[in-house]
């Protein structure tokens, strides 16, 4: 009798401890990235001014559990040919072999690493960018808006990426000499990523 009491005991210890580690996964919440609500886009130098770009087409996925971070990732795909500076002669010239060179790296992705500095509203996201055939890390500075349900009953979360990358690291060198000794364009993009998701059937 005793010795069933113990071996009962330590069943149930074995089952509380397990329970305990797997409950926060059983609570991970995985959103489809929502493109119609969602926007990449980014600016660069050019001359005296920035030129504004997006990119139309791209998905992807992320984890949010409210409080623990370190469940929080991200894995996202944007297709290179669809860059838009609303400039089509421009537009195809950033797909060519000087800039994107889309025929040979039709995709770019991001893969998320790991997160610090998080904080109920917000945290950096640090993960590995491919870009132009070239792999790069790099670091998202996430503003968490929150999460719920929809008036349609779809429960969804969102957030805005900021990040700053040096075309040069990608390998995009392509540029034109001004009379004044200046460069044409400018080496670093900021990017700005609105995205909205939907979360994910089990």
């Amino acid at each position: 009798m005793i010795r069933s009491a113990r071996r009962w005991m330590v069943q149930l210890g074995t089952f509380i401890v397990v329970s305990c580690l797997c409950t926060p996964l059983l609570w991970a919440t995985t959103y489809t990235i929502d493109k119609h609500h969602s926007s990449v886009s980014f600016k660069i130098r050019h001359l005296f001014s920035k030129v504004e770009g997006t990119f139309r087409e791209f998905d992807g996925s992320f984890t949010y559990v409210p409080g623990q971070p370190e469940q929080w990732k991200a894995d996202a795909a944007i297709q290179a040919a669809s860059i838009d500076t609303r400039v089509d002669k421009r537009d195809e010239h950033l797909r060519s072999k000087d800039f994107l060179d889309v025929a040979q790296h039709p995709a770019i992705t991001f893969q998320s690493t790991k997160v610090t500095d998080a904080t109920e509203a917000g945290g950096t996201l640090h993960g590995v960018l491919s870009l132009h055939g070239v792999q790069q890390p790099v670091a998202l500075h996430l503003t968490i808006h929150g999460e719920g349900k929809d008036p349609w009953g779809n429960v969804r979360a969102g957030a805005t990426a900021t990040t700053k990358i040096n075309r040069k690291d990608f390998g995009i060198v392509w540029n034109k000499t001004l009379e004044t000794g200046a460069f044409l364009l400018g080496d670093e993009l900021d990017i700005v990523l609105e995205i909205e998701g939907i979360k994910k059937e089990e």
